[in-house]
């Protein structure tokens, strides 16, 4: 059933089939991940691909995510190897994406993959878009739903914020459990983190049983979230504070600015995973009460803090 915006759904059997329907044809969908909610498209069908980036903004030398319901269905557009093998088996379904080699015959649009001879690919958990994939025969690609730059939405009112009506179908999946993107790792040669997430270094690195490298400086662009200006929301960030200026709103991690005017905590008992599902959201806050510029204290820089810290900084390329 509807609620009181016309575009935004429930999800039930109906919604399925209606929105399954929408995606073969090469229409696009909100949909809600354990991550951020996505912009979907059928993969496979250069009008949905381009659909997306025309709606997004997005140059197209930056690829889009491309999500499966499991290894199976990923087997013949991938070159599977043994790194990607161990850490499927670990973490997915769940908040992690891999580049892999491209296969010859794989029929993914090359746009969707920024004409590059890899491909970026996740396994989601959220139960909502599993039901999709499990009934398409395609994978989708499915960026953040929100304009390129912007600071990607967790729920689906942030997306009505972003796209108003250019959206026909998002579907209402309740806030993502995680709140950030995904941890990407390129697994194309020796395994590096491209983007940090809540699956960490250390994880990945117990897990392969090898030191894994972080790549900081990019020469090209292989993964979404490697661009400097990213997850913005729409105002100066300033990281690293020690003093607020009295005007401007300030993030913390704790609670020792509880109640006061001008602060929000994005955890009050220093719990870093709930700081990180708390950071867009806030952001949006923010922006809502009108304020002018965000002062960010210090996150640490140990476990999702530096997920976090990878978000905000980026958000402060103002």
């Amino acid at each position: 059933m509807k609620n009181s915006h016309s575009n935004i759904f429930a999800f039930n059997k109906k919604i399925l089939k209606k929105t399954t329907k929408n995606l073969i044809i090469g229409n696009v969908a909100a949909l809600p991940t354990e991550t951020v909610y996505g912009l979907a498209g059928n993969a496979y069908l250069k009008k949905a691909v381009r659909n997306i980036f025309r709606l997004k903004g997005r140059p197209q030398s930056n690829p889009l995510i491309i999500h499966y319901y499991n290894f199976q269905k990923a087997r013949e557009d991938v070159v599977i190897n043994k790194f990607f093998k161990k850490l499927y088996k670990k973490f997915c379904p769940g908040p992690i994406t891999f580049i892999l080699k491209k296969s010859r015959k794989s029929k993914v649009h090359p746009i969707a993959c920024a004409n590059l001879n890899s491909i970026a690919v996740r396994f989601p958990k959220h139960k909502i878009i599993r039901s999709i994939l499990k009934k398409t025969n395609f994978p989708l690609a499915m960026p953040s739903a929100n304009k390129s730059t912007n600071v990607s939405p967790v729920n689906s009112i942030d997306v009505l914020e972003e796209f108003n009506n250019k959206i026909k179908i998002i579907i209402d999946g309740g806030k993502s459990k995680i709140g950030i993107e995904s941890t990407i790792v390129d697994l194309t040669s020796t395994p590096t983190i491209l983007r940090p997430g809540i699956i960490s270094k250390n994880m990945i690195e117990k897990t392969l049983k090898i030191k894994v490298k972080s790549k900081k400086k990019f020469n090209e662009i292989k993964s979404p979230g490697m661009m400097k200006k990213h997850y913005s929301p729409g105002m100066p960030v300033l990281i690293n504070q020690t003093k607020p200026d009295g005007k401007s709103a300030f993030v913390y991690i704790g609670n020792r600015y509880k109640g006061k005017k001008n602060f929000f905590s994005l955890s009050k008992n220093f719990n870093l995973e709930v700081a990180a599902s708390n950071l867009y959201r806030t952001f949006r806050i923010i922006k809502r009460k009108g304020y002018k510029k965000i002062q960010i204290s210090k996150i640490p820089l140990v476990g999702c803090g530096i997920a976090i810290n990878d978000r905000i900084k980026r958000a402060s390329k103002f």
